[in-house]
């Protein structure tokens, strides 16, 4: 915890506000148990200190449309800065591709991908090959139903000799 002088009411406010999303300085006071304005004054010190990066709605996606939500695992054929950087860049400018996370090991890439059907993923498959990124492989795994999505749990990974 100390790493980043976070002490455990830090630790508290960032999970109630983890969990919550915005909340008024009465009602986070009371999660965190401490008085409202000291609370909101550390509040105002974890956004300061960019340890609170924005606050966002968990949309229930399936009442609003049909989707296809596909997890696909990408090989570049070269490891160099610049292609990293031009798959990436590639990447950041596709809306339908929610999540990427650069990865060590057989793959270089995992991506979520969000789409209305599963042609229009073929398509966004399509435009990424035909965009000459060095894509070496590329796998994808059709997702069936979220058996677990959440948060990581801020007291445990804060403890110290957690195990």
């Amino acid at each position: 915890m100390k790493k980043f002088g976070l002490d455990a009411a830090d630790i508290r406010i960032l999970s109630a506000v983890q969990q919550y999303g915005q909340l008024s300085k009465t009602k986070l006071a009371e999660i965190v148990n401490i008085s409202p304005t000291p609370c909101w004054a550390r509040l105002d010190r974890l956004k300061a200190a960019g340890f609170i990066r924005g606050y966002r709605a968990d949309i229930a996606l399936e009442k609003i449309c049909d989707f296809t939500e596909v997890v696909v695992t990408v090989s570049l054929t070269h490891h160099r800065r610049a292609d990293f950087d031009r798959f990436e860049s590639f990447v950041r400018n596709q809306d339908q591709i929610i999540e990427c996370i650069a990865t060590g090991g057989g793959m270089d890439y995992v991506i979520k991908a969000v789409c209305p059907s599963l042609a229009l993923f073929q398509n966004l498959m399509e435009t990424m090959v035909a965009a000459e990124l060095g894509i070496d492989r590329y796998m994808t795994y059709i997702a069936t139903r979220t058996v677990k999505s959440a948060r990581p749990n801020l007291a445990h990974l804060a403890a110290k000799g957690s195990a």
